[in-house]
């Protein structure tokens, strides 16, 4: 997928996430070791997003367990940056022809 794609599938699950309630707090964090598409905050809690999409397969099949272990490591690099010590989970968003599917506390 073009980056130009994935910017425009990250900017509607933005929008999605704020229409919901969530803060965003960070695009698009980079830390050694990957990459972290959305940080979001919603009733105390921190929500390290994942956005996948797709319109000819199933977009949540490209997170795979390696991938769930790199935002896990991201999200504590975050949280130690920052010096924060609240409630946080790893989210996916699947965007899927313009339509967003949060789903939330994902493990693998």
């Amino acid at each position: 997928m073009s980056r130009a794609r994935g910017d425009a599938a990250e900017k509607l699950a933005c929008d999605h996430l704020s229409a919901l309630g969530c803060r965003i707090l960070a695009r698009n964090f980079y830390f050694k070791g990957g990459e972290i598409d959305i940080i979001a905050e919603k009733e105390g809690v921190i929500h390290f997003v994942e956005v996948k999409s797709g319109d000819s397969f199933e977009p949540l099949y490209n997170l795979t367990a390696a991938k769930v272990r790199r935002v896990v490591k991201g999200a504590q690099t975050w949280l130690k940056m920052r010096k924060l010590d609240m409630p946080w989970q790893i989210d996916a968003l699947v965007v899927r022809g313009g339509a967003c599917d949060w789903i939330e506390n994902i493990t693998v």
